[in-house]
């Protein structure tokens, strides 16, 4: 399965950013914190240079939070600092602020010395689509300002906003790469929604997902859906059944065809809305020790 996905927004996005990188004192970078490294654009280094970062862990509510301490330390031991956050929510939203002054401490410092007054941190909000950003410019402005949807590719320009007294925010389109290199990484990006569904197979993306959960989550899974067994770990590599439980879960919920064949289709979207809303417990894709789906 090739995953290719870089609608013309999202070229102009970064060429926007690289044009507006000279107005920016903090870049900060919005992940998904049930796919940390699969969220991340691998061209935002090369982006953003060497200009201060803070890492948010977005949708932690959705995360399992022992995973989310790792990955906080993960990102540590690569000198960034990151947070877990919950846009949506507005946990640790607060702390947003007071992170970016310690990050700027040095050129706050520099600033006070040269005489200067005291002004905004300008901070730039980038990531992939669908990781929460207009929700959390909404959550940090107190107002709705940004547009939000629960689909990729919403924001399609760039505006400034304020945030408070303390924080001015440039919001920027979603940013995706040309292709995913590593097709794994389009699969978890894909199962958490940041692709658009219609250029996948929804079947296959379930079937990404059950196997993933019989491996790390087979307790959660067993619970959700009443299983009459929940497979071993070493069972997900088997297609077989991984499919006899995804029909199970399909006569479960009602997903049939005439004649009682289980409808797959439909089974598959249950399975993803279950996983995406959290209906299957704190949910984490990959993790710092394995690299995600091993």
């Amino acid at each position: 399965m090739t995953i290719q996905w870089f609608p013309g927004h999202m070229a102009k996005a970064r060429r926007q950013i690289e044009e507006k990188l000279k107005l920016i004192d903090l870049a900060i970078e919005l992940l998904d914190a049930r796919i940390p490294l699969s969220s991340r654009n691998p061209m935002i280094d090369e982006m953003i240079k060497r200009k201060p970062r803070l890492v948010l862990l977005n949708k932690c509510d959705l995360a399992d939070p022992a995973v989310t301490g790792e990955w906080t330390d993960y990102f540590a031991e690569r000198g960034l600092r990151a947070l877990s956050v919950d846009s949506l929510s507005g946990y640790n939203v607060n702390a947003i602020l007071p992170l970016g002054q310690q990050i700027l401490a040095e050129q706050i410092e520099k600033r006070r010395n040269k005489g200067l007054k005291p002004r905004a941190i300008r901070g730039l909000i980038i990531g992939i689509p669908n990781v929460g950003k207009s929700t959390l410019i909404n959550r940090l402005a107190g107002r709705k300002i940004a547009e939000t949807g629960d689909r990729p590719g919403v924001t399609k320009g760039q505006q400034w906003i304020k945030a408070g007294a303390g924080l001015e925010l440039l919001d920027t389109p979603g940013v995706l790469w040309p292709k995913f290199e590593d097709q794994e990484v389009g699969v978890r990006l894909a199962i958490t929604g940041a692709v658009k569904e219609e250029i996948l197979s929804v079947v296959d993306i379930a079937f990404a997902a059950v196997q993933y959960l019989i491996r790390r989550y087979g307790t959660a899974l067993g619970e959700r859906y009443s299983l009459a067994r929940v497979p071993a770990p070493e069972e997900a590599a088997d297609r077989g059944t991984v499919v006899a439980i995804m029909e199970e879960i399909g006569r479960a919920r009602g997903c049939l065809k005439s004649g009682g064949v289980v409808d797959l289709d439909k089974a598959s979207s249950v399975i993803l809305r279950d996983l995406r809303s959290g209906k299957l417990g704190k949910i984490s894709l990959e993790r710092p020790s394995d690299g995600g789906f091993a």
